[in-house]
């Protein structure tokens, strides 16, 4: 058998100058993912009826507190690395060197999102929703400026997929032989994340045709899967997968209470909280979700266009009933 690997770009590759200005990969991978979930979810809620750049406006304030919470995520998981006499005060910041944790983005965008609804007008968990297949798009893309910084791999492998990383490459395991291969992660989770859009959305699409079939025959359509259980169903599929492969990943910076890596800890925190999203809103709300905005927050069209009587839209159905499982925007 002839060897295989797959090789990792040149460290030339990781950065490049634009006059004055050095533009990080790593930089240029997270905004093609944000602007890929925008425009996903920004198509995702016109289908429900929200105005056209109503995600942008969210964006606004998701993305720089989502960054801001990724970063403090990674330095409080990796302590050793920002701590000690012999540690640049500064280091902490230096955010384009990469080192930023998905989970801590999350947290810090919850927030923002948060904030962005309640001054644009929209339901948390109808943003949420909308976002949930975008986020995962938004995540594989971002996971390339992982593989040029040579900063996501996992256990040693023999597999002919087996990743090569530089000896000299910050996050080489100390004592290992040249040559060694490692799984590469940064492909399994982008693998992973988009499998999971075509589940979700396919998913989606079946509660669809559920309903529509239900509507049909003059019976009442249930929530489908709005008031927070799409977003429900994402955090259940990455936290699984994450959580796997968080334990073949090789990062011995880590802290890992009671010996488990703290990412493996918070993957289970999601999982568990996916599954109380969906039990908790199927409680609480087991009723279409007939807009997408808290009500007296409708822009001012929104009534006019309900007076025309579309009573068999997907709006009231509570579903997109365009979506398409091989299409994240949610049209055919």
């Amino acid at each position: 058998m002839l060897p295989a690997s797959i090789p990792s770009p040149d460290p030339v590759w990781s950065q490049f100058s634009l006059g004055p200005l050095t533009i990080h990969t790593y930089a240029l991978c997270l905004l093609a993912g944000i602007v890929a979930a925008a425009w996903i979810t920004d198509r995702r809620l016109r289908a429900r009826g929200a105005a056209p750049g109503i995600a942008v406006d969210v964006a606004m304030w998701a993305v720089p507190i989502g960054i801001v919470g990724a970063r403090i995520y990674h330095v409080l998981t990796h302590l050793g690395d920002f701590t000690g006499p012999e540690v640049d005060a500064w280091a902490w910041v230096r955010i384009w060197e990469g080192g930023n944790a998905l989970f801590g983005s999350l947290l810090g965008g919850a927030v923002g999102v948060w904030i962005g609804c309640r001054i644009s007008g929209l339901r948390f968990w109808s943003f949420a929703d909308a976002l949930a297949p975008g986020l995962l798009v938004a995540q594989a893309i971002g996971r390339l400026g992982n593989y040029v910084n040579q900063e996501l791999f996992g256990l040693p492998t023999t597999l002919p997929w087996g990743l090569e990383i530089r000896t000299d490459a910050p996050m080489f395991p100390t004592g290992t032989p040249e040559g060694t291969l490692f799984h590469p992660l940064f492909l399994y989770e982008m693998i992973w994340n988009l499998i999971g859009v075509a589940v979700l959305l396919f998913i989606e699409r079946r509660v669809v045709r559920r309903n529509e079939a239900l509507l049909a025959d003059g019976g009442t359509p249930g929530a489908g899967l709005r008031w927070g259980r799409m977003f429900g169903l994402y955090l259940i599929w990455y936290g699984l997968g994450r959580s796997w492969l968080e334990s073949i990943r090789i990062d011995p910076t880590s802290d890992a209470p009671l010996g488990i890596p703290a990412n493996i800890w918070t993957s289970g925190i999601a999982v568990l909280l996916g599954i109380a999203i969906i039990i908790v809103q199927g409680r609480r709300h087991p009723e279409p979700e007939l807009s997408v905005y808290v009500p007296g927050r409708e822009p001012a069209d929104e009534d006019a266009e309900s007076a025309d009587g579309d009573a068999g839209s997907d709006v009231d159905t509570g579903v997109d009933a365009d979506s398409s499982p091989v299409d994240p925007a949610g049209t055919k």
